[in-house]
């Protein structure tokens, strides 16, 4: 009890010092943005002097400008310089983490750390234009506290579902690794066999989980396990999925072997992670299956470039990013669905849209395929596309704004002067003091020197 206890008393804390501030609150008339273009993200085209009318959190209507004259009490915001979009999602994020690979610094992680991290990482995850994430391994359930005070309204942050701790085998890449024997220390989502793992989701489910994340292989950035070593059992998988679908649960698998994502597709997880040794049967199975892919590819660039890795760590990388991409085309090829997750953590919060740069420039899709993986596949792949994705009557309203034109060229997402949420203005650069209360203090807040990193077993 004082372990869950003590995560939301540094939310308070957190929220306290960092965003002291009123909530600020949707105007109580309508919302006009007057937009220079609204892309239609089913169709790509890009309707031009339309506003996008907003009452409440939600999407109300889509008309010309000239026939929607503001009325008594309505809101008017003009971004006609800019080109409207929705929110981006993405679909493996770790906000309860940093960037930050010293093992030392992984065994000092506390719930109360990821608690006090997810705060600063969910406020930058939104003002880079990412309105939804899907939080794919927390410690402590901290992603299912911050999921809950987001949604409180106490801290800014993106709609969240989450996964809680992680499902993986003793020893595996959600185990706890480092120590040694005489510790006697076990990750918190570690089960084996199948009583074991079907009580696990339960019990994440009983704690808030909206989803179920399991280690299907081994991992990179884990000590003592091999990336292309599968972890369950196919029987094990089955047993997962069984219960966290007929519980109202999704399942992600992080799969980087050939044998783990096989089976992990026959099993009948929704999404399978990173990918990295995909084979043929895989992409068969997956295409069988329907099974979504999570690239997680972004974060290889980053790596190789800035990544300062320990060597048990490194060379695991090297052998993961010499073959990752090469298949991911392969998959992309064969026509396997893709929904956009970077794996941010692994690199720093807020470089999200980096990854979509990846699609287009290296896996060769179209600026608007790579855009709908972020938006219409990603909100499938959840289940949500009812609520986000797209920008139409009944969704929430989740708009952001970009200058210039996004399918001609992806890069131009990496800069979002604009970020609605659900009818709330969190960030707008075109008219700052529109968002004054909303940002006043936090700048003054903001710690400047980095906080450590938690359990990096969760990630890539």
């Amino acid at each position: 009890m004082r372990r869950m206890l003590l995560p939301l008393a540094m939310f308070g804390l957190a929220a306290a010092t960092a965003f002291a501030q009123p909530t600020y609150q949707p105007t109580t008339g309508r919302t006009l943005l007057r937009a220079g273009r609204v892309l239609d993200v089913h169709t790509g085209k890009e309707a031009a002097d339309e506003t996008v009318i907003i009452t409440g959190d939600k999407i109300v209507g889509i008309a010309a400008t000239s026939a929607t004259p503001a009325g008594p009490g309505d809101r008017v915001v003009d971004l006609t310089a800019y080109t409207l979009l929705p929110g981006l999602i993405d679909v493996h994020t770790h906000l309860t983490m940093a960037t930050n690979f010293d093992p030392y610094f992984e065994l000092t992680m506390t719930p109360a750390k990821e608690a006090i991290l997810g705060v600063e990482n969910a406020k930058t995850t939104l003002e880079a234009g990412f309105t939804t994430v899907r939080n794919v391994g927390a410690n402590g359930f901290t992603d299912v506290a911050l999921r809950d005070e987001i949604n409180a309204g106490h801290i800014p942050g993106p709609h969240m579902m989450v996964s809680g701790p992680a499902l993986g085998i003793t020893g595996g890449h959600m185990d706890e690794n480092l120590l040694p024997e005489q510790y006697h220390v076990q990750g918190e989502g570690v089960a084996d066999g199948i009583p074991a793992v079907q009580h696990m989701v339960r019990n994440n489910i009983k704690y808030g989980a909206d989803l179920i994340k399991i280690g299907a292989s081994g991992g990179v950035l884990s000590k003592g396990d091999d990336p292309q070593a599968s972890q369950y059992t196919l029987e094990e998988m089955q047993a997962i999925v069984a219960d966290a679908h007929r519980l109202g649960r999704k399942v992600a698998a992080h799969a980087h072997g050939a044998q783990a994502i096989l089976w992990a597709s026959e099993a009948g997880v929704d999404s399978i992670e990173h990918g990295s040794y995909m084979d043929d049967a895989d992409i068969t199975m997956m295409l069988k299956h329907g099974t979504y892919f999570v690239p997680t590819a972004y974060l290889i660039d980053w790596v190789q470039q800035y990544g300062n890795l320990p060597p048990f760590y490194a060379q695991k990388m090297k052998d993961v990013s010499a073959v990752e991409k090469k298949n991911a085309i392969r998959a992309i090829k064969a026509g396997v669905k893709v929904a956009c997750g970077t794996d941010a953590a692994v690199y720093p919060h807020g470089l999200n849209a980096h990854e979509l740069d990846v699609y287009v420039n290296q896996f060769g899709m179209t600026p608007l395929a790579a855009l709908q993986t972020a938006t219409l596949n990603a909100a499938d792949l959840m289940g949500w596309t009812d609520k986000v994705g797209s920008l139409e009557p009944g969704k929430w309203a989740d708009v952001i704004a970009v200058k210039g034109d996004p399918l001609a060229d992806v890069k131009i997402l990496q800069h979002v002067p604009f970020v609605m949420k659900a009818g709330v203005i969190y960030k707008d650069e075109s008219q700052p003091a529109a968002v004054d209360k909303l940002i006043a203090g936090a700048a003054a807040a903001s710690i400047a020197s980095p906080m450590e990193s938690n359990m990096m077993e969760n990630s890539f």
